[in-house]
């Protein structure tokens, strides 16, 4: 039969529940799903390479079954160590793993693995440190034929047979051989004869990349590494391409709607940044004229504003709110403009509030402040100079007759009681932790639409600003105020503690106060050992408290306490209450306490570089020297490499730019968050790329924003929308 390429998996293979549950786990339902299921790797596994004859040093795949495990510790420094045997019939070789207890209580005697590390030797006998196991489901049957029945290459020089066979992301119960022999069978039953290829003939001329159906053999069953590598580049290509084609159709139509047209002197601007207490660098001036620039055309503005921690982007945003603000809605001089700013937290919109009236009680404004748990107006009737709590109803009814010309909030500023009179500005911070729907609801609310300024402290390399963002023009501030001096950074072994908190006792007693920021909140459950080689919140807060500084103020914070708890435990800290704050990473985007100079990362091998670089970001609040003291336990190459890196770059941009190159940009917040899959970004490391995919599809939607001389491509971009999520 000629297989569909929307056909159910269940339609073509007899599943059992273990391997329906896996399917589901890996999102896999048809036939089309389990062709874009890419293999990570193809493995060479020689029958010739057995333990026996495989010296010290050599690396390899060995296969084989586990023996004699068992958990213990080490006698000085008491680190946990799972051990084993692998026995591959020739020879039994020991394996350790360090700080992986758990390993010990995943694995079971005499299961079927594939190992891979170098062998090493010690005391006479060969071991391998810290392998990577895989449990497969039965043993290759014959040594010396393909497992797979895959691509063999003969070696001259020692006249082995190589076997060649791919490895693709697994779950529990269904294996790497399976996902083999399941898309061998979907290509003989013709699958392919029925694809069409969505990318139009010129545009993979041009690039010289293979049709669909040449890149799906060639990224399953290559003949050659060259194959695997152009099949690769096609669906990376494929990925960033799609992006680009749903962000510049979405910049075309943003474009198409109406906007106010705002103008405001050039003294104006220069007297309102005399009332800051710093000189504006020459980035936010050219920040401001850009968007200023953008203010006098007929469509709306979509600008993403990108500095580092204390670049300055709110003076940026207080900026060109006050050029909107005091332009009037329209040419008759019907009511003032209005201003929307929506900041991810309570903590930093009630920050943004108090800020926002510093910079404008000279002007005859009402500002506003809604949260899910607070609205507050200023000025106050009582107090010309304070703020009143007031009713959400009265706030509302006031933002929609005009009089609120600022308003600040939350999440709460894009539900739909929420109706402007003039909103002519719409500005989001932090921009990253909002999806583009989010976005999009608060830009759109009214007619004509409003100008968007969207910003982030979170570094974004380049070539991943311009596919996530690419509806958005970017403007970088890449320029500190000046005075302020460049952060300490220590990297802090164990053996080293006790001189990094003898330095921090220092800042105490010189009445500064310390973050002291953990990766978890709790202790685990003490079965679970991995668990237990992070720090918690709670638990170290304890311990500093009975064993390192007892004579101070400690409290904790993190992402599950209440928000008026968040709230009251950050006004303690910003008002010197509290000398200690121990916290997970929930105070990367928070209150400024330029009090505070001293940050202590534990765990630091656990964050990606620019999570670490905005957490350090929390103490250049100030002229005051500040000093981060990151904490590692652990310091392969890659780590020092890494956290190296944090201490020699200039800022955050080169940092994410690095991070990308090393780990993906999936890393760089820790955590898959962008949308773009492991394919993409490989892609988003190739800049040549990404402009490349870039052009083709502005050119497209260009001169055919519904793609309607390319039908397939057109569906195939609509399906790919619905999986599309930039959050």
């Amino acid at each position: 039969m000629n297989l569909l390429i929307d056909t159910p998996l269940s339609e073509i293979f007899r599943l059992n529940d273990f391997q329906k549950k896996a399917l589901k786990r890996l999102s896999l339902s048809t036939a089309k799903e389990l062709l874009y299921h890419f293999p990570t790797r193809f493995e060479e596994f020689s029958p010739n390479q057995t333990l026996k004859n495989s010296p010290e040093g050599a690396t390899g795949v060995w296969y084989g079954e586990i023996e004699s495990l068992s958990l213990s510790k080490t006698f000085k420094k008491r680190v946990a160590i799972a051990e084993g045997y692998l026995n591959d019939g020739t020879e039994k070789i020991k394996l350790i793993w360090f700080n992986q207890p758990y390993l010990a209580k995943m694995l079971k005697e005499r299961t079927p693995v594939r190992v891979s590390g170098k062998i090493m030797l010690r005391r006479g006998e060969k071991y391998i440190a810290n392998p990577e196991i895989t449990e497969i489901p039965e043993l290759p049957k014959q040594i010396g034929s393909s497992l797979f029945n895959g691509n063999v290459k003969d070696s001259v020089k020692n006249e082995e047979t190589y076997i060649t066979y791919p490895i693709y992301p697994e779950t529990r119960g269904i294996s790497s051989k399976w996902f083999y022999h399941g898309i061998q069978k979907i290509f003989k039953n013709g699958i392919l004869e029925n694809l069409i290829d969505p990318i139009p003939k010129e545009i993979l001329s041009k690039y010289n990349l293979p049709s669909l159906k040449t890149a799906l053999v060639w990224i399953h069953t290559p003949k050659s590494q060259n194959d695997y590598i152009s099949a690769r580049k096609r669906f990376s290509f494929e990925e960033v391409f799609y992006i680009q084609l749903a962000v510049n159709r979405e910049k075309q139509d943003y474009k198409k709607h109406q906007s106010y047209k705002i103008e405001v002197a050039k003294e104006k601007i220069e007297n309102f940044l005399e009332r800051f207490p710093f000189r504006a660098t020459s980035a936010q001036n050219k920040a401001i004229e850009a968007i200023l620039n953008d203010f006098k055309k007929s469509y709306p503005m979509s600008r993403l504003l990108e500095g580092d921690v204390g670049s300055g982007k709110t003076a940026v945003a207080t900026t060109v709110s006050f050029a909107t603000v005091t332009n009037k809605a329209d040419v008759r001089g019907i009511g003032n403009l209005q201003v929307a700013y929506m900041a991810p937290t309570e903590i930093l919109a009630g920050q943004h509030f108090e800020n926002f009236i510093q910079y404008f009680k000279h002007i005859p404004i009402q500002i506003g402040l809604i949260t899910g748990s607070v609205c507050r107006k200023f000025p106050s009737k009582i107090n010309a100079d304070g703020t009143t709590i007031i009713s959400k109803n009265q706030l509302l009814k006031w933002v929609k007759e005009g009089d609120i010309s600022i308003l600040i909030g939350t999440h709460s500023l894009i539900q739909k009681t929420v109706t402007f009179r003039n909103l002519g500005l719409a500005i989001i911070d932090e921009q990253h932790r909002f999806g583009t729907k989010q976005r999009q609801k608060l830009a759109k609310k009214v007619e004509p639409v409003p100008h968007l300024l969207s910003m982030t402290a979170t570094p974004i390399p380049r070539t991943l600003a311009l596919t996530v963002y690419g509806d958005l023009d970017l403007t970088l501030l890449d320029e500190m105020p000046a005075g302020r001096k460049p952060i300490i950074t220590e990297i802090v072994m164990v053996s080293k503690r006790p001189d990094a908190y003898e330095k921090i006792k220092k800042e105490l007693k010189n009445g500064h106060q310390v973050y002291i920021i953990c990766p978890r909140i709790n202790e685990p459950d003490p079965s679970k050992e991995m668990a237990l080689l992070a720090k918690s919140v709670s638990a170290e807060a304890k311990r500093l408290k009975k064993d390192i500084f007892p004579e101070y103020k400690i409290e904790i914070l993190h992402s599950k306490m209440k928000p008026k708890e968040k709230d009251d435990v950050m006004q303690d800290f910003k008002n010197k209450k509290i000398d200690i704050l121990v916290a997970t990473s929930v105070v990367e985007v928070g209150v400024n306490v330029p009090n505070a100079t001293v940050i202590v990362i534990e765990g630091a091998e656990r964050f990606g570089l620019a999570q670490l670089h905005q957490l350090r970001g929390r103490v250049i609040r100030s002229n005051d020297q500040a000093y981060c003291y990151v904490f590692t336990e652990k310091m392969g190459e890659k780590t020092k490499d890494r956290l190296s890196a944090l201490k020699t770059a200039k800022n955050g941009f080169e940092l994410a730019e690095y991070d990308l190159k090393l780990r993906g940009s999936g890393e760089l917040m820790g955590n898959k968050q962008w949308g773009v899959s492991d394919i993409g970004m490989e892609a988003i490391r190739n800049i040549k790329m990404v402009e490349a995919a870039r052009t083709e599809a502005k050119l497209l939607i260009e001169d055919d924003s519904n793609l309607s001389k390319y039908p397939i491509l057109a569906s195939s971009l609509a399906e790919k929308i619905k999986t599309m999520h930039f959050e």
